[in-house]
């Protein structure tokens, strides 16, 4: 005889010594019409829908919730869906990063605090990712992600346009006066076809294959588009997957570990992933009590060949790259060079090596291989120096090659605001060799540490047909973004951070080889400027915002909310009646 296994939902629906609260947990799910069998202590599935019509990017999510239903109710689970917080990269103010971490506590509350055994993450949009595996991460049940999907490729005018990178590139056009107004809206039209996220290996499509290289997912969850039918197929079985994972008791701890993670920096670097990951993977590994720091992002990053041609790095776009075999093809290609950890565990039970040993490429093109990539080292490069003791971070196969190693003189914007001001100005001196520093973006300083890293270049160069140069801030830039461009200095100017000594003239050395960033002051002078140094803080007294900017960590430890960081479990809490 089979022994029954209890479930955390039964001290909600099953309970033999609390008649009264069952009564009133049970009795009001039956409004909804469900009927008595399905509390029979079977594994109830919470689906964790961040549905949202703000965020375009997952306004599909109410037909991928009902595929994991139909799996749920197959391997005999009981699926509920909820809604929580819904970070919108593409609408959200100041910007969605500043609730990454308002999100995380959503997801973490409503799974501990409601009748759940395992949960299915609905993510997409790129903060909706490491905040929904943030807040798993925090309650540690059994748990599975399903990512929406990219777009289909954008057309305009003969050539595919990338979410993202494209807009980039027009906007600098616009601004040079090669392209019209007109022509600007038509691109925008072009652009986005079809329901998903981001087609470039932007962050969307990025966090996706990071969930796909942790092993909390199903193969191929990062790339088959959004409206592929093949997408609906995952989802499902997905559902049905949960009910097992419940039952074996897999919970998300047993999955993750830290070999997960050096997996995922090498998997990141060979698709030529965004610079977001650095700081989500690191809030995500703090959530597991996994100590991960940017010195793991050199040992394991370094000589890891980008093969994954794919805009803002490469050409192509991720339905190009689902239809060349995906990540799978990826993580063969490094296990067959002895990179990964090939035991680390997935949600199927399998290991990493089991799922994707077989994979098959179908464009060499799209997905290159290991020994004619389409950048030899490009993994995440860690710079530091005087102005960033800390660590800055530089995706160098979407930057030049020539500006690697470089030395010039800095003109600085002290917010985004002068940024916008002066950029422009034709009276600015700047040249094509000078170093733009714009500070006050970080953590705490913006706040939410915005995507305005990617400072667009002056108009009088971009006239000239000046493409890079280089950019430093302690901002952030969307992955979608390209260029010599150094993001999240830490510590971050507006917290006296030396980055706030920088003034303009000052000469900085960089040399992305050897992990070298550099004002060439002495201690003592820089010492001097951070402390007469005066930093614009936003003026908050009250709300999310301020406790955010009370608690926030800087950006090499993930810029997550200081409390936030570890696990407090799935104990289920005392009765609420």
């Amino acid at each position: 005889m089979v022994k029954k296994i209890k479930y955390r939902s039964s001290e909600w629906f099953n309970s033999k010594t609390h008649k009264r609260d069952t009564f009133v947990h049970r009795g009001w799910m039956r409004n909804q019409g469900h009927p008595n069998h399905l509390f029979d202590g079977r594994p109830v599935i919470g689906i964790c829908n961040t549905w949202s019509e703000l965020t375009p990017c997952n306004g599909h999510f109410r037909e991928i919730a009902e595929s994991v239903k139909k799996g749920v109710y197959e391997a005999g689970g009981f699926p509920l869906e909820f809604p929580v917080f819904s970070a919108s990269e593409s609408n959200l103010r100041p910007t969605a990063m500043l609730f990454r971490n308002l999100a995380s506590m959503d997801v973490e509350e409503a799974i501990r605090g409601n009748p759940i055994d395992g949960v299915v993450l609905l993510m997409g949009c790129d903060k909706t990712t490491p905040s929904l595996l943030m807040g798993a991460a925090s309650v540690d049940l059994p748990t599975i992600g399903v990512s929406g999907g990219p777009m289909l490729n954008g057309h305009h005018r003969g050539e595919t346009i990338g979410s993202g990178t494209g807009v980039w590139r027009l906007d600098a056009d616009l601004s040079a006066g090669k392209i019209t107004e007109d022509d600007f809206i038509e691109a925008e039209i072009s652009m986005s076809r079809s329901k998903g996220n981001c087609m470039t290996m932007g962050t969307a499509s990025t966090m996706g294959s990071m969930v796909e290289a942790l092993g909390m997912s199903l193969p191929n969850n990062a790339a088959i588009p959004a409206v592929d039918a093949r997408r609906y197929s995952l989802a499902y079985m997905s559902g049905k997957r949960i009910v097992d994972m419940v039952k074996e008791n897999l919970i998300m701890s047993k999955i993750v570990n830290k070999k997960s993670f050096e997996n995922a920096i090498k998997v990141n670097g060979a698709i030529g992933g965004s610079t977001n990951a650095v700081i989500h993977l690191a809030a995500i590994a703090g959530r597991l009590e996994i100590d991960l720091k940017l010195s793991d992002w050199e040992n394991c990053g370094k000589n890891i060949p980008t093969m994954v041609n794919l805009q803002p790095s490469g050409k192509y776009l991720m339905e190009d790259f689902y239809y060349a075999g995906g990540v799978p093809v990826v993580i063969k290609r490094l296990i067959e060079k002895n990179l990964l950890n090939n035991d680390s565990l997935t949600a199927n039970g399998k290991t990493i090596y089991e799922n994707n040993k077989n994979a098959k490429c179908w464009n060499d093109q799209v997905i290159k291989n290991f020994d004619e990539p389409l950048v030899n080292d490009g993994g995440i490069k860690i710079l530091r120096g005087n102005i960033a003791p800390d660590g800055a971070i530089i995706k160098p196969s979407a930057a030049t090659p020539e500006l690697m190693k470089h030395k010039g003189k800095a003109v600085v914007f002290e917010s985004v605001e002068e940024f916008h001001e002066k950029i422009d100005d034709p009276n600015l001196d700047v040249d094509q060799n000078s170093i733009l520093v714009l500070k006050n973006c970080g953590p705490k300083g913006y706040p939410g540490m915005a995507e305005v890293g990617n400072m667009r270049l002056p108009q009088k160069l971009l006239k000239k047909g000046i493409k890079d140069m280089i950019r430093i801030s302690d901002a952030r830039m969307s992955g979608t973004a390209y260029g010599t461009v150094i993001l999240h200095t830490a510590p971050e100017a507006a917290i006296k951070g030396p980055l706030a000594a920088v003034q303009n003239n000052d000469i900085i050395e960089i040399d992305v080889e050897k992990g070298i960033m550099n004002v060439l002051l002495d201690d003592n002078e820089i010492k001097s400027r951070v402390e007469n140094y005066k930093p614009i803080l936003p003026e908050i007294k009250s709300g999310y915002q301020k406790m955010y900017i009370d608690h926030v960590t800087q950006a090499d430890t993930g810029a997550d909310l200081d409390f936030l960081v570890g696990k407090r479990g799935s104990e289920v809490k005392r009765h609420s009646h």
